[in-house]
């Protein structure tokens, strides 16, 4: 059985940093492009960092570029998002996902079509940033 586990949300002050983290069981993620994506309240779901297993690339949406990092652990089969000087705007919902195939066979191409993203998603994680 696949499953794909976030941990590590939270609640953070503005300016804080939180670590997401997404453990896979059921699969190897190597060659799987990995995304974090996010949803608040009546808002669309939304890329915010994507990863390529096979060649290390990744992309971000412009609004965490410079605040959030992607990054792997092979041997634990994770990936992890660190969250740095986080902003109210980044409270959301914040979900990973994995799949073999993606629109232009690019990170870019899972974090801005997330609703062509055809794999495995897990739970969610709520974060939350307030004073």
């Amino acid at each position: 059985q696949v499953q794909l586990v976030e941990s590590g949300g939270g609640l953070v002050q503005p300016g804080g940093s939180l670590r997401l983290s997404c453990t896979a069981s059921g699969l190897s993620l190597d060659y799987f492009y990995i995304g974090w994506f996010r949803q608040a309240p009546g808002k669309e779901r939304e890329g915010v960092s994507c990863y390529s297993s096979s060649d290390g690339t990744t992309y971000y949406v412009d609004s965490v570029e410079g605040r959030f990092a992607i990054s792997r652990d092979n041997a634990k089969n994770s990936v992890y998002l660190q969250m740095d000087n986080l902003k109210p705007e980044d409270t959301a919902q914040y979900y990973c996902a994995a799949s073999q195939t993606v629109l232009d066979s690019s990170p870019r191409g899972m974090c801005v079509w997330p609703k062509k993203v055809v794999g495995y998603w897990g739970q969610g994680t709520q974060v939350t940033v307030s004073s």
